[in-house]
This record gives structure tokens, sequence and C-alpha cells, in this order.
């Protein structure tokens, strides 16, 4: 008994002995710090510096930062290596990330249709036309953030972090630094890098929050509240420029915003026990398409302090931190779905748009598509959302910001060969007589004066209703005589007025009916012998038709898909007309179009179309008739582009036209085409044994450039039967 308590005496000195070497240890070893600056693209030097500290072994235990700082400091935070945030980086989009472009997907078909055509748009306010807040509401860098650090998501105190971490924003009204320290990590981090004009400013507990630069861009003092005692700080904020620098207004934004930063991070310096300063006086804080050169600056510049930094390493303790575990899981369980009140959207709104409910199993790229539907809607200023995570399950809180701004003007240009030049003057208004509903008008003036009117109520995947009413006009050499050979200019116009009910499905596809009121007035100008000008007409009269119509478009692209299926078949039924000819029957038309594009190596894309439609009953209007020529993406929905003809050359009560586009990227943007097309226009294609002989037959060679105009394209198109040599240009979104 005597011999246990010895030794249990003896080993309770030995622990206790133990436990004062480790605490011993503990003591001696230095806290390290890491500081890094802002400096938008810039910032990415951090993670060519981080990746020596890694190398020389050395072990950082605070980390503080501020706007790219801020990203890639808590990134390193949250568990990432060095070169793990160097892979993520370097397969990033920061164009689509930092100007908030959203997957085509994303939008609605109404959205498809009718908002792709404007290249500048404005926000209209107490009956002022103001300026975007910036260039990005920061949405995709806030789902970015939420992605990548999933796995800490239940840490509300960042000293919890793997690596305890802080960062600095600015409070917009105050001028005042605020320190985040707790909350939701990705939210804090949108905020402190909210460089002005660039990215919107962030509303967080009940302060509007911009970038930390403004007031602390090298926050050492807050690292050193957190206990460091050794600080190693990477700074990447340029000197300032000079006079003949200042050549852009980023570059003068910058500078003024550097005023302050350069004179305050000067004392900092000399807080900073291994100061390091990379070499990138060439870049500028949006040189994102330079990211490896940046990257390969901060590991010049660290290399030259191994020495120092594996000297640090050999005074902390030899025990490594372990690896933390950054893996994702690909799905979780929705317990509960918080959304704060919204004036002019519902709750069931809000979850038709994120296809979101309670009680469902979901993925990230789940959550992250559906904030991106709701984000295409343009109906909110911050889509703001945290994410808390208990054994699997998770509740979402939404925190949504309607926007104040219910209307825009938008503007945009376009020339082609038929329409030649026009502007477009858009108003669209949200919520103007009842929730959900949108009002465009577009007002075109130029050579043709035009315009286009929508009014939509949105009811999601319920049944939604609609008012469109547009007036169309082009001058053009048809042969509308009996001697089809006899082409003269024809003015022809258009005004139309459609009520439609409308289904969709998904974000891709619907289906719709309603009536429509249609005037044609179709006539030449002709001069009599007295040489007095009169107006000739082919058609002058009021119809009365039914319609209905099925659409799907999963284009990923507009103007140059590269993958997606697209179809539009439309039934129309002439009830009744005002019969200017008295040559009027009823009848009815059915024009379907079916296309998809398919791409290899991201780069050479396949897109075959098929486009047919046929009249049932007896039509002897010739001007009603399917006119197949020319080269256009706007045109009325009775004429249909034929590569080596010119418009209306073909005219009759059916055809079909096969194409195939092979299209090439040859460098981003730029693009090479060649066309091929083949026709057959008859009075009955289906009853016609002889349907696929003579064909029509159309080749063409294109090029086009993308631009934030719209697309800029020439073709140069001939045919074998005709003869005919044209080229066509086109500038701008069709509209």
């Amino acid at each position: 008994m005597n011999r246990l308590l010895v030794v249990l005496f003896c080993l309770i000195v030995n622990l206790s002995f133990s436990q004062q070497k480790l605490d011993t240890i503990k003591k001696k070893r230095p806290k390290i710090g890491l500081v890094l600056s802002g400096g938008g693209a810039k910032g990415f030097a951090h993670v060519g510096a981080l990746k020596v500290i890694e190398e020389a072994g050395v072990e950082i235990d605070y980390i503080g930062g501020t706007s790219m700082g801020a990203i890639v400091g808590s990134l390193y935070a949250s568990g990432y290596s060095a070169k793990e945030i160097d892979s993520l980086i370097r397969i990033l989009d920061f164009d689509k990330i930092l100007q908030d472009k959203l997957p085509r997907k994303t939008y609605s078909l109404y959205d498809k249709e009718n908002t792709e055509k404007y290249s500048f748009t404005f926000p209209i306010s107490k009956g002022k036309v103001g300026l975007p807040k910036a260039i990005s509401k920061g949405q995709n860098v806030l789902n970015l953030l939420t992605r990548l650090t999933q796995h800490v998501d239940t840490i509300r105190d960042f000293s919890k972090l793997p690596i305890p971490f802080v960062c600095v924003a600015t409070d917009l009204e105050t001028g005042e630094e605020v320190v985040l320290r707790k909350g939701f990590l990705p939210e804090a981090v949108r905020a402190s890098s909210s460089f002005p004009t660039l990215l919107e400013p962030v509303e967080l507990n009940g302060r509007l929050l911009i970038d930390g630069g403004v007031v602390n861009n090298f926050p050492v003092n807050r690292v050193r509240e957190m206990g460091a005692d050794i600080i190693i700080g990477i700074d990447v904020q340029n000197e300032l420029a000079k006079k003949d620098e200042l050549d852009s207004a980023v570059k003068i934004l910058n500078q003024i915003v550097s005023f302050q930063i350069y004179a305050e991070d000067q004392q900092k310096v000399d807080d900073v026990n291994l100061y390091m300063h990379p070499d990138i006086d060439d870049y500028s804080v949006v040189s994102f398409d330079k990211l490896s050169e940046i990257i390969n600056e901060g590991e010049i510049t660290a290399r030259k302090y191994i020495p120092q930094l594996e000297e640090l390493a050999k005074i902390q303790a030899s025990v490594k931190r372990e690896k933390i575990d950054i893996y994702h899981p690909e799905q979780f369980l929705v317990k509960e779905i918080n959304i704060n009140f919204t004036p002019h959207y519902t709750r069931d709104y809000i979850l038709g748009k994120l296809k979101i409910k309670e009680h469902q199993i979901i993925t990230m790229d789940h959550l992250i598509q559906g904030i991106n539907n709701l984000t295409a809607t343009n109906n909110f200023d911050t889509i703001q959302y945290e994410i808390l995570d208990k054994d699997g399950e998770i509740t979402i809180n939404f925190n949504l910001k309607e926007s104040q701004i219910a209307t825009y003007l938008q503007l945009a240009g376009h020339y082609d060969n038929l329409f030649k030049t026009g502007i477009l003057v858009n108003v669209t208004s949200k919520h103007l007589l009842v929730d959900n509903d949108v009002f465009s008008l577009d007002v075109v003036v130029g050579d043709y004066l035009r315009y286009d009117m929508h009014y939509f109520i949105d009811n999601g995947y319920n049944w939604s209703y609609g008012l469109n009413s547009f007036y169309k006009g082009f001058k053009a050499n048809l042969a509308y005589s009996e001697n089809i050979e006899n082409k003269s200019e024809v003015n022809y116009q258009r005004f139309e007025t459609q009520v439609f009910l409308q289904r969709s499905f998904e974000k891709i596809a619907a289906i719709g009916a309603g009536f429509e009121h249609q005037n044609n007035r179709i006539f030449s100008e002709v001069v009599d012998l007295q040489g007095n000008s009169k107006k000739s007409f082919y058609d002058n009269s009021d119809y009365v038709n039914f319609i209905s119509y099925f659409k799907i478009d999963s284009y990923d692209h507009r103007n140059f898909p590269k993958s997606g299926f697209f179809t539009d078949v439309n039934f129309r039924w002439y009830l009744l007309s005002s019969d200017y000819e008295k040559n009027f029957n009823s009848f009815s038309q059915i024009r379907g179009k079916i296309g998809t594009a398919f791409t290899f190596f991201d780069k050479l894309t396949f897109k075959p179309t098929v486009d047919l439609g046929f009249t049932i009953g007896t039509s002897d209007i010739k001007e009603l008739n399917f006119q197949l020529g020319g080269y256009g993406g706007n045109y009325l929905d009775n004429f249909i582009p034929l590569f080596g003809y010119d418009i209306g050359d073909l005219n009759d009560n059916s055809y079909y036209k096969g194409e195939l586009e092979v299209r090439y990227e040859v460098l981003k943007k730029n693009f090479i085409s060649v066309y091929t097309n083949v026709a057959k226009v008859d009075n009955d294609l289906i009853g016609d044994s002889q349907a696929f002989k003579d064909l029509e037959l159309g080749y063409a060679l294109g090029y086009g450039l993308e631009t934030f105009l719209g697309p800029v394209q020439v073709h140069y198109a001939w045919s074998p039967n005709t003869k005919k040599r044209e080229w066509y240009f086109n500038v701008g979104f069709w509209f």
C-alpha cells in the first residue's frame, strides 16, 4: 500500500514538472502575426509571399488584413495552404466575379427575350437620372467567399478560426474605422473589400461599410492587439503616382484614396519586424489579368528574406500546427429558412426564385444557384445571408434589402444593312401597378422610328399575364406584284398589340396563348406623269388573331452560344380582317425553329438550326406569306434570314430551312464562322413529292467580336443559285 502511494506521488510530481516545462516552452515561443495590406489585384503578391513563408517553416499565429489582404488572409486563416489558395485563384474568372456576371440560365425567359439588348443602365430616383453606386454589387464575391469558407461557417468569433483573424472596414457615414472580429466571415471580408466604385458598400450591423483601406490599409496595430510578439508585414501599396501617370478614372480615385493610406502606412512600417514590399509599381488595383506575374513578384521579394524566415522558424516550437480539413459537405438538410420582410415581394416569390424549401436536402451549388436566380431579378440591392450548421442540418438566414430604385433608363445603339442606324432609349419600371409587375418601353430613333412596349405580371411558376405592343417598319425591294421578278421599293409597316397568358417551367421554357390585333400598311411610292407622288397599297388591313407558342431557351449566350438548346414554335390563326384587298379567308400558320450548340475544346462550336413553317387553309395574301432572304436579327416573324438571297426573295405559303454554323474562337471574344444554309419554299411542301429537289443554297463567312455594346459582325454571303454576293454589317445588340 505504501509502495503504491509512493508511485502515485512520483507520477503526480512528474506530470506537474512536465506541465511546467510545457508552459515554459509556450512562454518562450514568440507569437507571430501576419499583416496583409489592401491593394486590389496587387494583393495577389500576398499569395506568392505566403508560399515562401510556408516553405521556410514559419507558423503564423495571428492574421490581420484589409481589402484583398482580408480576402487572402481569411482563406489562410480558415485552413487553406498558400499553394491551395494559389491553385484556387488561378482558375477564377475575375471579370465575371467583379462585374457580377451571372450565368444566362439564372435569368427568366422574359429577361432573356427582352433585357439582353442594353449597353448602359442608369437608375431614376425622384425624377432624376443617377449613376450606379459601383460597377458591381459584389454578390459574386460574397457567394465565392461563402463557398470557400463553408467548412468554418459555424464559427462566429474569428479568434476561434484555425488561425485567429481580424479585418477592418470603413464606416461610410462617419469615416470611422470598424474592426471586424466577429460575425459571418464571408460578409465581414466582403465589407472590408468594398473598394469605392468597384464594389457597392455593405450594410452590416446598422452601419454602411466600405473598403477598410480608406482608414487602415495596413492594420499592424490590430494584429499587435491580438497578442503578436513578432509581425511579418506584406505591403502591396504603391507610392503616390506622378501626374503623368494619372491617366484614368481608376488611377485618379486610387490616388485620392492613397493620400491618407500612404501617410499612415509609413508610420506603421516602423512597428513591423519583417517588412516585405513587392516590386509591383507597374500594376494597378485592377490588373487581374496579370495574376501570375504579381504572384511571382511576391515570391521573389519573400525569398530575399529566407534567412530571417528560417531563423523565426527555429525559435518556434517544433510541434507544427495540424492540417485543417477544408472538406466541404456535398449536401445538407435545410432545417429552417428565415427571410426578413420585403414590401413588394412575398416569401413564396423569394423561395420560388431560390428554388429551396425547408426540410429539403440541397448542395452548396444548389444554394448559390438559387441566390444567383434571386440576384438576376435585380429587385434587391443586397442579398445577405448566413448559414448556421448543426449536425448536418442548416438554418439559412436571409437579409434582403429591396431596391429603392424601381425605374431605370437604358440605352443602346445599333447599325445593320436593313434598319440602318438606330439609337434605343428604354424606360423600365417595376411594381408600377401591382407587385411582381414590370413595364418596359423601347423607343428607337434613327433611320426608322420604332417602338416596343411590354407589360408583364410575373407570377413565377403560376400563370402570368402580359400585354405587348410594337411598331416596326422598314423599306426593302420586295416582289409583291404578279410578276415575282418585278421588284419595287416597298414600305413595310406593322403595328401589333397582344394580350396573353404565360406559364413558365424552370427558367428556360414557357407556353402561352392569347389574342392579337395586327395592322399592316404595305405600300410603294408611285409617281404619276404629272410628278405627283401617291401610295400604292399592297395591304392596308387590320387582323384579329389567336396566338399560342411554346419556347425553350437554354443557350449560354445570346449572340455566340457555345452550349444549350433553343425552340420557338408559334401558332397564329387569322380569324378576322378588315380585308383591304377583298381576298381574305380565315387561315392559320405554324412556324417552328429548333437549334442547339455544342463545343469542343472550348473553342470549336457547331450550331445546327432547323426552321420550318406551313399554312393551314388558303391564303392569297402574299404579304403574309413566309419570306426568306437577307440577314438580320430583328425581322418581323414572317421574315426569315437566308444567306445568299435578298430579303423577301423567296415567298410562299410553306418553307423549310436548315443552317449549320461552325464557329471558332481565335482570340478571347473574337470569332470566325462558316455558314451553310439550305431552304425550300413552296405552296404545299407537305404534299409535294419534289420537296427535297431544286433546293436553295447559300453560304457565308463571318467575323464576330463580343463587346459591351453588343456584337460587332461582318459577313460575306453568296449563293450558287442566284450568283449574288453580299456584305452584311451589324454593330450593337439587335433590337
